[in-house]
């Protein structure tokens, strides 16, 4: 073991004054992580119990005042408030004259780069946008998690190095993405992690309706590894009735969701449906079978009868339309498009770090 005694960050030169405007799950974590890189947090603003109590826990000694007052002490300003929240407030503190030239004015909205702070940045403000792509809890957990963790960086050019640099300090990974990509970013996060918990928690539902008592332990492995096949193989990992083209599997699949959880349903169909077109375009569903299960999935609309007696199932094969024919409306010329903007889905992040006071969220991003 050495003897040699390390410097303490705190004797580092260029050590910033932190403040929080927005102690939900992410501010409070992000401060004490620059803490600990030797910067020094000194004012946060919350309004809810449940906020004040993160900043308890993660900056102790750390005083709660009004966000003008967070700005007129700190030299980063960290703004880590929801997303429709972000633009008022930025315009509210520029017109309140709370924002000083040469500060530096952080968010960590998803959504937004720094357009957003266009009016600090005209009050003489250095504006950066620093997303960082994990959920957060709201506990001391969150500064570990920091190590690695990927975040969506966007700068001016003459503050990229400075933007790097901070997020290097708290452990991350920077990521550059230009100002026009970040709603797409965001998009690509939302539809990743947050409808992943969407449909883990059906999964759980629906095997402990069919009489699973532990669906968490059953689903660990299981999910741990699709997730780690397509995190290496992207849609090679594709497996399953869908990508197999067992078009009656998948009608019993619909029949019984509709007659156990049909709110579950609609869901189904749509990630069907995008699945069998990502199974084609790959090759790993066969042309001759996508037929058949196109045809289930085109028939088994949410107020549809239930898919298991569909003309194209294979329990009725003496029924089945040719599938050359070119008035068959099931044709993959002539279908619906599964990616259609019909879709229900909302794009926004619900549990995304850019909506921190919420007590139900965990993000995302």
């Amino acid at each position: 073991m050495s003897t040699v005694q390390q410097p303490d960050p705190r004797d580092r030169p260029a050590r910033l004054t932190v403040g929080v405007v927005g102690t939900g799950r992410v501010g409070p974590a992000l401060a004490a992580s620059l803490g600990l890189a030797g910067h020094r947090p000194v004012a946060a603003s919350g309004v809810s119990d449940a906020s004040r109590r993160r900043a308890e826990a993660l900056l102790p000694g750390v005083p709660l005042v009004g966000p003008e007052e967070v700005l007129r002490r700190a030299e980063l300003v960290l703004l880590t408030v929801p997303d429709d929240a972000l633009p008022p407030l930025v315009a509210g503190l520029a017109e309140t004259g709370a924002v000083r030239p040469g500060q530096l004015l952080v968010h960590t909205s998803g959504r937004y780069g720094t357009k957003v702070l266009e009016p600090a940045l005209r009050a003489g403000a250095l504006p950066l946008a620093l997303h960082p792509a994990m959920t957060f809890t709201g506990t001391p957990v969150d500064v570990q998690r920091l190590a690695g963790c990927s975040f969506g960086v966007t700068a001016p050019e003459e503050l990229r190095l400075a933007a790097e640099a901070l997020v290097i300090e708290m452990g991350g990974e920077p990521e550059w993405i230009a100002e026009d990509s970040r709603p797409l970013y965001h998009a690509a996060l939302a539809l990743g992690a947050n409808h992943l918990v969407t449909l883990v928690a059906q999964s759980m539902e629906l095997l402990r309706t069919a009489g699973v008592t532990a669906p968490d332990r059953m689903l660990g492995p299981l999910l741990g590894a699709a997730l780690d096949n397509a995190l290496r193989s992207g849609d090679a990992a594709l497996t399953g009735p869908v990508a197999r083209g067992d078009a009656g599997t998948v009608a019993a699949h619909v029949a019984e969701l509709r007659r156990h959880a049909p709110a579950a349903v609609p869901g189904y169909l749509a990630m069907a449906r995008t699945t069998a077109d990502r199974a084609l375009a790959h090759g790993l569903l066969k042309p001759e079978l996508a037929e058949d299960l196109l045809g289930v999935l085109a028939g088994a609309t949410p107020d549809g009868p239930a898919d298991s007696h569909h003309p194209e199932s294979p329990e009725n094969p003496e029924s089945r339309e040719n599938p050359e024919s070119p008035e068959n409306p099931e044709s993959p010329e002539s279908r619906e498009n599964p990616e259609s903007p019909e879709n229900p889905e909302n794009p926004e992040n619900p549990e995304s770090p850019d909506n921190p006071d919420n007590p139900g969220k965990g993000d995302t991003q």
